[in-house]
């Protein structure tokens, strides 16, 4: 067997949106990912579906894996022949130990590549209004490791750095705040200076604690703090308060959580994110395409005898465009039938196929698609429904009753996905989630089967529309439906969610 490849890439320091294009081009190729403890909670929440993941639980202080265990275990998966993924948190070489994880690929002939990462000695202060360097305060920036080994002294040299006059930026040094100030300030540096401990920065619950080189460790301490932070010196801090902008994003300060199929890139994160949520992506259903069968070989084969082909879903629109092609059929054969379709999303995935569709619901469910459509058809016309094998039965009630003949074809299977590496369960239990956002009834399912054992009464539920916030309510969360079943409209439920303070 050919040796594999192995790849350090940088996942950035916490925010999922800074994670690198090729980052996730290389994520999403990966067979093998190793991540650890540094990696933030969105971005290990969207890992690929197919990728075996292995955590080695990296963090100052806490690793329940040796570094030399785990240079090895990139060895032997490359051995086998694997695409490996060193998933590392901010940059691969910026205090995170990238360069001993290569040596042994190295000394080994393996393959390999380095991704860089956004570092969090340059996101973190941005995120919190403080630009590391100014014109009109200093002219250099000094990064510096804050850990140091169990016992022993700091091997920095204070006074080098006092000297600079620059910006200065204690990674990993919490713990050691107390040690830091007082390290400067007998090296010369006036305690007035400013300084700052930024804690989770780019994430929901980033907080910034402001005070001076004198003060810093007393605030700290009387206001306490949680790692991962980082400690920020020099006269660029006093322009947090002007230059804060990430709390003022319309979801800033938020972290929801979003359920979606495994296999599907959610546009509603994209939009989530972009006003300032941190989203956990959690694939709550799978859809698994039925094997061919008479019955859906010969619907397929006969859309030309229907007048109506009704899409329920956009996972529909791909599953029956995969059967067409199986079948060696083109768009030509569909065009004597009028087709249905539930929403823009389902639309958008037509018009992909070159089709646009002859009718939408004037609201987007399917007891709506079912009597709008009722008033279309004739007595005796012949409608196909290629969908889940759960669908809703209101749709075809109302069809029937109109008088149409109605084949209901099962052509996919939505099944609980498999658990990912967060865990959902205890970050509500924290009350760290501020809400669930839900596109549709099976996804509601999806997540109480994914947080099996929880109690969801109090969750509140942002949903698309009236089908899925009473799924919702009947699991006792309390629900909050958009004016319009589209993601622009959620969206806006979500935002005035938290501007309302519900």
């Amino acid at each position: 067997m050919s040796s594999g490849k192995v790849w350090l890439v940088g996942a950035g320091p916490g925010d999922a949106a800074l994670m690198t294009l090729k980052g996730r081009k290389v994520l999403e190729e990966a067979d093998v990912i190793v991540y650890d403890s540094l990696v933030g909670d969105a971005l290990l929440s969207g890992l690929p579906y197919g990728a075996r993941l292995i955590n080695v639980g990296k963090r100052s202080g806490h690793h329940s894996m040796p570094q030399e265990e785990i240079n090895r275990l990139l060895l032997d998966e490359a051995l086998k022949g694997n695409k490996v993924v060193r998933l590392k948190g901010g940059d691969p070489f910026l205090f995170g130990r990238g360069g001993e994880e290569l040596e042994l690929l190295a000394e080994n002939h393996i393959e390999y590549e380095v991704v860089p990462g956004v570092t969090s000695a340059l996101a973190v202060p941005e995120y919190n209004g403080i630009p590391v360097t100014h014109r009109d305060f200093t002219s250099s920036l000094h990064i510096i490791t804050g850990h140091k080994r169990a016992g022993e002294d700091y091997d920095i040299d204070f006074k080098a750095l006092v000297r600079t006059k620059g910006t200065l930026i204690f990674l990993m040094g919490v713990s050691s705040l107390r040690e830091i100030c007082s390290g400067l300030m007998d090296a010369g540096m006036d305690g007035e200076t400013p300084a700052a401990l930024l804690e989770k920065g780019t994430t929901a619950h980033q907080k910034r604690i402001l005070a001076t080189v004198g003060t810093l460790a007393d605030e700290v301490q009387r206001l306490g703090a949680e790692t991962p932070g980082i400690i920020v010196v020099g006269q660029v801090c006093q322009l947090a308060g002007r230059f804060s902008w990430y709390e003022r994003l319309p979801l800033g300060g938020w972290k929801v959580v979003l359920t979606r199929p495994a296999e599907m890139i959610s546009r509603m994160a994209e939009k989530l994110r972009m006003a300032g949520a941190e989203v956990l992506e959690l694939p709550s259903i799978e859809t698994v395409p039925r094997e061919p069968d008479e019955l859906l070989d010969r619907s397929i084969r006969n859309t030309g005898r229907y007048q109506w082909l009704v899409l329920t879903s956009p996972t529909g629109v791909k599953v029956l465009r995969q059967n067409m092609e199986r079948l060696k059929m083109d768009v030509r054969s569909l065009a004597p039938v009028r087709i249905a379709v539930i929403g823009k999303g389902t639309e958008r995935e037509l018009r992909n196929m070159g089709i646009y569709p002859d009718m939408i619901p004037s609201r987007f469910d399917g007891d709506t698609l079912g009597k709008e459509l009722a008033e279309l058809v004739h007595p005796g016309d012949r409608i196909l429904i290629p969908r889940a094998a759960a669908g809703n039965k209101a749709l075809v009630d109302h069809l029937e009753k109109a008088g149409a003949v109605v084949d209901d074809v099962p052509t996919y299977d939505t099944v609980p996905a498999r658990r990912g590496v967060v865990d959902e369960k205890d970050l509500f239990s924290r009350g760290e989630i501020d809400c669930a956002v839900f596109t549709s009834a099976s996804a509601v399912r999806g997540f109480v089967l994914a947080v099996d054992g929880m109690d969801c009464h109090g969750v509140k539920a942002a949903c698309i529309g009236r089908q899925t916030a009473d799924a919702a309510a009947s699991y006792g969360m309390e629900t909050y439906v958009a004016e319009e079943a589209t993601m622009d409209s959620l969206l806006k439920l979500v935002c005035d969610m938290k501007k309302e303070g519900m």
